[in-house]
């Protein structure tokens, strides 16, 4: 399952760039959408449990589609030109972006629901070709590089979608609707960057698409573990998206419950932790040196762990709950960047969007594990802190695992 090198596209910066500009719309839409769902759901009046609960039902209504879809969406990656995959899937995002703005007037919670499940759907589908197409673009000694900023533009994304969302919920309560036109405009955006990046060839254009899905995720699953390097990248990254759900979403409960903040500093709270994983990632690129430098996955682990530790401490102050998360984020980012280097470089080249689907969809059952681990953990009795310590646990275990019997790098040319 190892590939060729790969020169580049030629005209490939434009069209990196532009591949970046609408990752970047796509990771805002999402969490801007996400995170006021999330916020107009706290501000009802209900019981802790229950807003709890509700919560944790926004996190899974937007992880199940990519468990649905997302071996639909590898296929996809390699039946077509990623690169037009890419355009289709942000044409629809106007119209349900159109449809969450109408849910959100209508303040319909079911609707705003189903508005969250759609984007899921969305961006299940528009993954695996956004990660496939990034090997097929960049010269091979790009790769980490390459990913390092495509990190770091996801989680500014993040960060600016997080902060607006709760702006949106702050200032736009009355009339809610008016974010989701907002979001429509800024799909159309998402939609034209999408067309500036370079057609490529379709990889398996013969492929026949599998009419049993979960046969065609085992069948992958199998086929990734010959291969020692891809296996363990595989499930480090579903660990890495379960730790970063489980945080995420239990920092704006921390923010609300124990440090009593509002909305907007809620949302400049969970800024501070994508901040931390954008540089850190774009230090993992720059490392990396055109290799895929795997001592990153054990270092970014027990910083991971470190970094937990303080946020979890009575009476932790806001500027040190911030100042943890910023190095609880940059860990992330060291972890992450290798991991996510080898899922694209390993594959083969008609594999590749399959292979993405595949992590895809484990890393979405991490996220959908993280919304039950939350819940369970305060079932258990265990407070918000307390549940960043359970994350550093995670962490450990996760790293050793991903990164045991491995050497310092992986050459991108092997």
């Amino acid at each position: 399952m190892r590939t060729p090198p790969v020169i580049g596209v030629p005209g490939w910066r434009r069209g990196f760039w532009c591949l970046m500009a609408t990752q970047f719309q796509n990771a805002f839409s999402d969490n801007a959408l996400k995170n006021l769902v999330v916020l107009l759901v706290m501000a009802r009046p209900m019981s802790e449990d229950d807003r709890h609960g509700l919560v944790a039902l926004v996190g899974a209504l937007f992880a199940a589609p990519f468990i649905l879809f997302s071996m639909l969406g590898g296929w996809m990656a390699d039946r077509f030109s990623k690169p037009a995959v890419m355009t289709g899937v942000k044409a629809a995002e106007v119209a349900i972006m159109l449809f969450a703005a109408a849910a959100l007037w209508l303040r319909a919670l079911p609707l705003e629901m189903a508005a969250v499940f759609l984007m899921g759907t969305h961006s299940a589908i528009f993954g695996p070709s956004k990660y496939g197409v990034l090997p097929e673009l960049l010269p091979h000694d790009r790769l980490s590089w390459g990913n390092g900023i495509l990190e770091l533009l996801t989680f500014m994304g993040i960060i600016l979608g997080i902060v607006v969302g709760a702006v949106f919920a702050e200032h736009l309560a009355p009339h809610p609707g008016a974010a989701g036109v907002i979001l429509a405009v800024l799909a159309v955006v998402g939609w034209a960057f999408s067309r500036g990046v370079p057609r490529v060839p379709a990889a398996a254009p013969e492929r026949a698409l599998a009419l049993n899905p979960v046969a065609e995720f085992l069948r992958r699953l199998g086929a990734m573990r010959l291969d020692r390097d891809l296996w363990r990248a595989n499930w480090g990254n579903a660990g890495f998206f379960f730790l970063a759900a489980l945080v995420q979403a239990n920092v704006l409960i921390f923010a609300r419950d124990v440090l009593r903040l509002g909305e907007t500093d809620s949302g400049l709270l969970s800024a501070a932790l994508a901040l931390g994983i954008g540089f850190g990632s774009v230090t993992a690129g720059y490392a990396s040196r055109g290799r895929i430098e795997y001592r990153l996955v054990p270092l970014g682990a027990v910083g991971l762990a470190l970094s937990s530790a303080p946020l979890g401490w009575p009476g932790v102050g806001v500027t040190g709950f911030a100042c943890g998360l910023v190095a609880l984020g940059f860990s992330a980012g060291l972890f992450i960047v290798p991991i996510a280097a080898v899922l694209q470089h390993r594959p083969a080249p008609e594999d590749k969007g399959a292979v993405q689907g595949a992590a895809n969809l484990l890393s979405f059952i991490g996220i959908l594990a993280a919304s039950g681990v939350q819940w369970l953990a305060f079932r258990c009795g265990l407070g918000s802190g307390q549940v960043f310590w359970l994350c550093g646990a995670s962490a450990l275990a996760i790293g050793a695992y991903s990164a045991i019997s491995r050497g310092r790098f992986i050459d991108a040319e092997a």
